[in-house]
């Protein structure tokens, strides 16, 4: 009796087992989550303020190019302001936040890695993800919205980016990003 109790308890115990390893992926209802409403399309227009030299750049290097002839292999860390208007001290509404590497051999062409974070009014503390090829010395980069937070949740799209200003000397650049975001 108490062998057939111990087999017993060892089948329950095996499909419980069993049962709850599968348990980890389920079909749910998208009106839990929001996406029942109609998508949206938003459009936002901030400008990128990327500084690496004075005595609080809003980048740094964490690895030097592989060549002094190219940026290829070279890795910087942002947190760089997003502004309403191209001055620095324009209202910052967010920031850029990630990496950008040199992964162009033959032309000064980054992979960026970014989120814009927001910090005010009705988008404060949602983000959009970017990843995308920037060629540098091309007028128009567009790179793709790949998802986001917040009213962004679930977020697709693109960006375009405009350089605005660069100087060489102090390495401050000033890039106009025109964000189409498609999100619940």
């Amino acid at each position: 009796m108490t062998n057939l109790i111990l087999i017993l308890a060892a089948q329950i115990f095996l499909l419980v087992s069993v049962a709850s390893a599968g348990d980890f992926a389920r079909t749910m209802n998208q009106k839990h989550l929001g996406l029942h409403k109609k998508e949206k399309l938003t459009h936002l227009r901030v400008y990128w303020h990327n500084s690496v030299n004075g005595p609080n750049p809003s980048a740094v290097m964490i690895q030097h190019p592989v060549s002094n002839s190219s940026t290829f292999g070279a890795i910087s860390m942002m947190d760089d302001a997003l502004t309403l208007d191209v001055p620095r001290n324009s209202t910052v509404v967010g920031h850029a936040q990630g990496i950008y590497a040199g992964a162009d051999q033959r032309e000064i062409g980054y992979l960026m890695v970014m989120n814009f974070a927001f910090n005010t009014g009705k988008y404060n503390g949602s983000t959009i993800t970017i990843v995308g090829r920037n060629i540098v010395w091309s007028k128009v980069r567009e790179m793709p919205v790949v998802g986001g937070s917040g009213i962004f949740r679930f977020a697709r799209g693109y960006v375009e980016a405009r350089t605005k200003s660069f100087h060489l000397k102090s390495m401050v650049s000033i890039v106009e990003y025109n964000c189409y975001i498609l999100h619940y």
